[in-house]
């Protein structure tokens, strides 16, 4: 077979390979095969195996591009299944008070938080936008991020909601990142609504979600199940109307308190169910027998500073396919690095390093319904793939100049050297 690209010289590659979703001991199945090559044309995996065994299968094409791991491992590129990359403002002063003492609930009943973002987003320019997010996505980039999920939710406003709707697919088209886009118009109730849930709730329903439908702005919808935001009813009623357009469904579920979201995203049931930080064990068997995956946030845990993380250890000991992602957004998800997600996973929430490496990978693939073409590195599948400068576990190394190269659809997008 031919081949135009090619990584070789590996120490390992962890494919990650085989059925989606990984759940239980089978999340720990990184599927690792020694000193390997993996070889692609056009930006698909044509092999992957033994070096050894490379010059019976494959011959390269003229100006083929070789990579020299140099004894390193490699990893898929990492599926990031849950940020909020796009919005305009800085808030990085709340980090400040929120170091000083106060709460994520002290900061926005002062009129901080997320309605301080949707301020800054209402005001800007597409073209400001599109510049602000295409920096994060760089910076995810060089994470070894290939694939992401990116929501709107900081306009509230049916023109602000489509406005960075349109970023994201503008995005889409031209950056290296592959980008599934999310509606979030039931992020937060509007100042301007907080008097009148139910209009902003009818508008959502009957104006937004219709819209974005119609135009193909977006993939999926999620909504903030939350005491003080959406209740269990008013995200059943957004997620079902957006079910109805066509959408696919996530909830925003038991992040700060148990908000019945996990009982909604068991009873719908919705492919994702993000943060989880309080979901108890009843929980936990209602989204493992409706076949929902928990999407879990630690980085947003840690800069929120709420003093625990979710329970990711009971959860696959309860069966359910856990994913990881980074929460990128203004207000507590300050970093855009997947391998510092896997670290919290392992130090916060108990899990191995390949559990935690399968829930960067296959897993979120699975969270965005992406698996049949990356979060493994598999024969058929795009060559997304991070080169590690050393053992794959050098990736909970937090600082350190672990990731040599990252690759997406058979071409080098950020190279260390």
């Amino acid at each position: 077979m031919l081949a135009d690209f090619l990584i070789r010289n590996t120490a390992e590659v962890l494919t990650c390979a085989g059925p989606a979703p990984r759940r239980g001991k089978a999340q720990a199945d990184a599927r690792s095969i020694s000193r390997a090559a993996v070889a692609a044309h056009e930006g698909r995996i044509v092999f992957i195996g033994f070096e050894s065994l490379l010059s019976q299968e494959v011959e390269l094409t003229p100006g083929a591009t070789v990579v020299d791991a140099r004894g390193g491992a490699v990893v898929p590129g990492f599926v990031d299944p849950h940020t909020h990359v796009v919005f305009s403002g800085d808030r990085r002063e709340e980090l400040r008070r929120r170091l000083a003492g106060l709460t994520y609930a002290d900061i926005a009943a002062d009129g901080g938080g997320i309605l301080s973002t949707v301020v800054a987003t209402r005001a800007a320019t597409e073209e400001r936008l599109a510049a602000d997010t295409r920096r994060r996505l760089d910076e995810m980039l060089r994470c070894g991020t290939t694939t992401c999920e990116a929501k709107s939710g900081y306009g509230l406003t049916r023109e602000s909601e489509l406005k960075m709707l349109r970023v994201i697919r503008a995005l889409a088209a031209s950056h290296a990142m592959e980008i599934s886009p999310t509606f979030m118009g039931a992020h937060e109730m509007p100042v301007e609504y907080r008097d009148r849930r139910r209009a902003y709730i009818t508008l959502v329903v009957e104006d937004m979600i219709p819209t974005v439908a119609r135009e193909g702005l977006a993939e999926w919808c999620d909504v903030f199940c939350e005491n003080g935001v959406f209740t269990p009813d008013e995200s059943r009623d957004i997620l079902l109307a957006a079910r109805a357009a066509g959408l696919k469904l996530r909830i925003h579920a038991d992040e700060l308190g148990l908000s019945g979201g996990s009982q909604v995203a068991a009873e719908l049931p919705v492919r994702s169910a993000d943060h989880l930080i309080f979901i108890d064990e009843e929980g936990a068997d209602g989204l493992a027998k409706a076949g929902v995956v928990a999407t879990l946030l630690p980085i947003a845990s840690f800069y929120l500073k709420l003093g625990r993380f979710a329970p990711g250890r009971m959860l696959i000991a309860s069966g359910v396919p856990v994913a990881l992602a980074t929460d990128v957004n203004p207000g507590g998800g300050f970093s855009p690095s997947m391998p510092f997600a896997m670290t919290l996973a392992c130090f916060g929430m108990g899990l191995t390093f390949e559990e935690a490496l399968v829930g960067a990978t296959i897993n979120a693939a699975y969270s965005l319904d992406r698996h049949d073409r990356v979060g493994s590195l598999e024969v058929g599948k795009q060559m997304d793939a991070v080169i590690v400068a050393g053992p794959a576990i050098d990736l909970i190394r937090v600082g350190a100049d672990t990731i040599r190269a990252v690759i997406k659809k058979g071409r080098v997008i950020h190279h260390a050297d």
